[in-house]
């Protein structure tokens, strides 16, 4: 299993790289500011975080490589006996400032766990990545599955609709009865079994990790420079408050960090800088802004 480890690193720093470097050029004069930072207990990672460009109003791209101790409440949650622990991986979360941009997530990561003499008993891999639209453009929520469905679709023909139907329901705000975005592939604890090996799903990850840029930026190629209103700017805004409600509430990658000593500005990277909880808003009827919240609803199928 040490091997995976390895090379799992190198694929999430060399991605990190790649996805910085295609934001900063579309992006124009905004940079990435870094961090290095260590976590009490083992390991560390490398934050990076654009703020207030002209087309990006937020875009934190990071990788995480931690081990140690597994904490009891934790091992309880995971249905797990093991004592340690290895996780790395690369999350994002870019926020437009155009409201007819969509805010994209993605993650993808590797975990290991060990008895109490250190020998691995466990692993598996997860990760996905989902669109959140303000404004909803069709034509994008068929590219951005269709882009993760042929990445899936190498290596197996039931991956992408089994992890699609996963990220429809876990990005997905049950206090208020609607999606979080328009969903992706979601996918975690892919372990090796009859059908697939650990090999198999190395594969299928980085697949997927490197399905992320055409997924996305074409998307943003198209709708970064639409004019839009003050109207629409503040719409976006009380969309954002329920990007937030997402993360605090229900995110399990959110809970994990904060609950291993992770570094919490990391973790809190994706939030927006700016947003709204206005008090019992309802678009007008026939709008684009009910339309939209109308299909949150109930998941769709874009392809």
């Amino acid at each position: 299993m040490a091997d995976f480890k390895d090379r799992f690193v190198n694929f999430i720093r060399d991605l990190q790289d790649e996805i910085c470097l295609a934001v900063e050029k579309m992006g124009g004069e905004a940079k990435f500011h870094e961090d290095q930072w260590e976590r009490p207990g083992g390991g560390g990672g490398r934050s990076r975080v654009l703020s207030n460009g002209k087309v990006f109003e937020k875009a934190g791209v990071s990788t995480s490589i931690v081990h140690g101790e597994m904490p009891e409440g934790l091992k309880k949650n995971m249905n797990t006996d093991g004592s340690d622990f290895f996780a790395c991986g690369v999350s994002l979360v870019i926020h437009p400032a155009n409201p007819m941009a969509p805010t994209t997530h993605a993650n993808f990561r590797f975990f290991e766990m060990y008895d109490e003499d250190g020998k691995p008993i466990d692993a598996w891999f997860g990760g996905g990545s989902d669109l959140t639209p303000y404004y909803l453009f069709e034509e994008d929520a068929v590219h951005f599955h269709r882009e993760q469905k042929i990445a899936a679709d190498r290596h197996g023909a039931e991956l992408y609709p089994r992890f699609k139907k996963a990220c429809d329901e876990y990005f997905r705000n049950h206090h208020r009865n609607e999606g979080r975005g328009i969903g992706g592939t979601f996918f975690d604890y892919l372990k090796a079994d009859e059908q697939y090996s650990l090999e198999d799903w190395f594969a299928f990850t980085t697949d997927m990790g490197k399905s992320f840029l055409p997924s996305f930026m074409p998307i943003m190629e198209k709708r970064k420079d639409l004019p839009y209103t003050e109207e629409q700017r503040y719409w976006q805004e009380l969309r954002r408050g329920r990007y937030v409600e997402f993360n605090l509430v229900h995110d399990r990658g959110t809970l994990f960090g904060l609950r291993t000593n992770g570094r919490t500005e990391s973790i809190l990277m994706s939030l927006p800088p700016r947003v709204r909880w206005d008090y019992n808003v309802q678009p007008k009827a026939g709008s684009p802004e009910a339309e939209l919240v109308a299909l949150l609803k109930e998941p769709k199928n874009w392809i």
